[in-house]
């Protein structure tokens, strides 16, 4: 079916690209901040079992995960301020406007010599140039299927340099999503720098904003401008799992 938007253009609503990664109960499934792998199990209780190879009559799963460490997930400013605020209900809309960019962190080396992969202002820069968008997807390279399985935990992953949030006040950015646990660096001592700029905190927050971390966005994806649906669980937390859906952009009716 076709969507029309307002400028003319459209999508077909049966072209969605699914950004998220899927949540599994077992070590396959991707990591961060030293947590666990998550828990699927059935329930059991007073000799009942909610498991029919089991003998159970249904199937009655249980599920312990955490939203930041174990796979796609959208967090608003609650994350890091006192009062917990609530991510639901931030997403107000079912298509914002976006644009995927590829990019590949720059290496800095550490006084300690470790090295850094870090999504700077250069980097994407001149992929961004002249655009606003309101929901901005960054894909770092290399991009290999298993970022989908990898425990990132003690790997100091790619992040983000903070002269990027110029960039992204100037294009209007409201929703920042990204192929790494964190936009900040794994170990900075929780100074959490581009989450405290990108979110106006303490002293220009900015309640309309979301970032949402450990995207998948396929080799096979143009990078260009699309319609985002970037779906999110009903939880009432700073972070929730969430499922981004692409939808190519179709100009014409000959395109």
């Amino acid at each position: 079916m076709q969507l029309f938007l307002g400028d003319g253009s459209y999508i077909l609503t049966n072209e969605g690209i699914d950004c998220a990664i899927p949540l599994e109960g077992s070590e396959q499934n991707v990591c961060a901040w030293y947590v666990s792998p998550p828990v699927i199990e059935p329930v059991r209780e007073n000799g009942w079992v909610g498991a029919v190879v089991e003998g159970g009559s249904v199937n009655f799963r249980s599920i312990r995960f955490n939203p930041h460490g174990h796979g796609t997930h959208t967090e608003c400013l609650g994350h890091i301020t006192s009062e917990v605020h609530s991510v639901n209900g931030i997403i107000d809309k079912l298509l914002y406007s976006a644009v995927v960019i590829t990019v590949s962190p720059e290496i800095r080396l550490q006084p300690d010599g470790s090295v850094d992969r870090v999504i700077t202002a250069a980097t994407i820069s001149s992929q961004l140039t002249g655009m606003k968008s309101e929901a901005l997807l960054i894909r770092t390279l290399p991009n290999e299927e298993g970022k989908m399985h990898v425990n990132y935990s003690d790997t100091n992953p790619a992040y983000c340099d903070v002269d990027i949030l110029p960039i992204l006040n100037e294009l209007e950015v409201l929703h920042l999503l990204i192929d790494t646990p964190s936009v900040d660096r794994e170990k900075d001592g929780g100074e959490l720098a581009f989450h405290h700029g990108f979110w106006g905190v303490p002293k220009q927050e900015r309640f309309d904003r979301t970032i949402t971390e450990m995207i998948y966005v396929p080799d096979g994806i143009p990078d260009g401008e699309y319609m985002l649906n970037l779906q999110t669980a009903p939880f009432v937390n700073d972070a929730t799992p969430s499922r981004p859906v692409l939808f190519p952009l179709h100009r014409n009716a000959e395109d």
